[in-house]
């Protein structure tokens, strides 16, 4: 009985969060306007990366950080979600806004950090590059 009433407890607790069924998002890259990131780093240790970012319209809010790696190469971006409506604003103030990640040094060499800008006239990726190289 107890297992019942626990299903049926959780059960409404979900369906009560839920967001409005007519509601829909989607996912969309904000640019990198800058970043706060060592200049160099020890193998072994943990960094924390700031990057900063603005929020092009009130239907955007802040998802998570995209990142991808491939070898020693990380392409980082920040994900937004966008709330699908009609009536989304644009922001005209130039707030900056701040996310952070931390970052395990796991390989000796030096690592490139790509930073997602946008695109370009003709479609193409813009990235911030950094090349940190890894003391002992």
């Amino acid at each position: 009985m107890k297992k019942i009433i626990s299903v049926v407890t959780l059960l409404f607790l979900l369906i009560s969060c839920s967001p409005e069924p007519d509601t829909r998002y989607s996912l969309e890259l904000l640019p990198v306007e800058s970043v706060e990131i060592p200049t160099e780093m020890t193998l072994g240790e943990t960094y924390q990366f700031k990057m900063f970012y603005r929020l092009p319209t009130n239907c955007h809010a802040y998802n998570t950080i995209y990142y991808h790696k491939n070898l020693n190469v990380r392409t980082i971006a920040v994900e937004s979600a966008k709330r699908e409506q009609n009536n989304c604003q644009e922001l005209t103030e130039n707030n900056l806004y701040e996310c952070t990640f931390d970052f395990l040094v796991t390989s000796n060499g030096s690592y490139i950090f790509k930073f997602w800008q946008g695109k370009d006239e003709q479609g193409n990726d813009i990235f911030l590059e950094y090349e940190i190289p890894v003391i002992d």
